[in-house]
């Protein structure tokens, strides 16, 4: 996410209609816009590139390789970090390298300071690599730059539709919880709170629709970030730490390994006594906000209740997260000295621009 623009978030806010934000009265407004300005200075500006974790992980393991492309804003791309091994496309390719057994290749695109809008040039970017999963984390910005839900959920929802026509798995890590940023103050805290749970619920509904998953980090964000805060943000207090993208990743991988039919066997069933359940859609996306790093994903058609009422069911997966895996260091496409080349199944695989 990015700070651009963030001092006049508040008048957009305070405009917003459809959720009753429109409604704030003149004095409120006014505090909003002077919240808002104290944070940007407090936060600062988003300057400089996050490490880049394209390239190849599971170094001396057999193929054929994966391959997972990264796509969305700060969040994905781990701004604020100092070493590779810390971005959140690191934690995840290790991730899978190690569940699977196998090499993968990662390509992130991930940029700070992305919205929705932008999602069309990454996935025009990946697609090319053909590749099994995109992973991706976005919404925090279509916040701060007063994007409608609406706007935002149809961006995102064209992007899903493009990957999964081609055949991709997708995992979307949905909006962040901002009311859990430090530097907002009551009440731009609670209109970023309500504005931000509003917008992950309508994306998880709407990528579960199109035939992917839906992570909920607003729970995550808003239990682990605010119970272990000065571990979890980084130094702006807006991004995460190391520990905080590892902690917003670990959520995540267990979805993106399901995507992959990588899950663990005591995973491939639900399990009642854990809160999972075939739910309605709308009852499945509240549930899974409640829960951090739970998940929603599609159902089969047949899969209703007997005697349940019209409407979409999902799978409401609360998924076991994966024991701390050593996070590796990418090899670029043409350092591979560890693999044996000549029996390579993805030598033609096209370098990630």
């Amino acid at each position: 996410m990015t700070t651009a623009g963030r001092g006049g978030a508040a008048r957009r806010i305070a405009a917003y209609g459809g959720g009753g934000l429109s409604l704030v009265g003149t004095s409120v407004y006014g505090l909003l816009v002077a919240e808002a300005k104290l944070a940007r200075r407090a936060i600062g500006d988003a300057d400089g590139d996050p490490p880049a974790p394209s390239g190849w992980y599971g170094h001396g393991r057999p193929g054929p390789a994966l391959t997972v492309a990264l796509i969305g804003d700060s969040s994905a791309a781990g701004y604020g970090v100092d070493t590779v091994e810390e971005t959140p496309g690191a934690y995840l390719a290790s991730g899978v390298a190690d569940a699977a057994d196998r090499r993968v290749y990662l390509t992130s695109v991930a940029t700070v300071g992305a919205q929705t809008k932008d999602l069309a040039g990454q996935v025009d970017r990946i697609l090319p690599l053909e590749p099994h999963v995109a992973v991706i984390f976005i919404g925090g910005n279509d916040v701060t730059h007063a994007v409608t839900v609406r706007t935002s959920v149809r961006n995102l929802t064209a992007q899903v539709r493009r990957l999964r026509e081609a055949g991709v798995q997708v995992v979307v890590a949905t909006c962040p919880d901002l009311g859990t940023i430090e530097p907002l103050a009551p009440p731009l805290k609670q209109v970023a709170r309500a504005w931000s749970r509003r917008l992950a619920a309508a994306q998880a509904t709407a990528v579960v629709e199109h035939g992917g998953r839906a992570v909920a980090l607003a729970s995550v964000l808003s239990s682990e970030f605010q119970r272990l805060s000065d571990l979890l943000f980084g130094p702006d207090r807006f991004h995460p730490s190391a520990a905080g993208y590892a902690r917003m990743s670990s959520a995540v991988l267990p979805t993106v390994l399901a995507a992959l039919d990588l899950a663990p066997a005591e995973d491939e069933l639900p399990e009642y006594d854990r809160g999972e359940a075939l739910l309605p859609i709308d009852i499945a996306v509240l549930e899974a906000a409640r829960h951090p790093g739970a998940s929603v994903e599609p159902a089969d058609d047949t899969a209703k209740p007997a005697g349940a009422s019209r409407g979409r069911f999902v799978q409401l997966r609360r998924r076991r997260r994966q024991p701390e895996t050593e996070v590796e260091t990418p090899q670029d496409v043409e350092d591979r000295s560890g693999d044996d080349a000549s029996e390579d199944p993805t030598d033609d695989l096209p370098v990630a621009p």
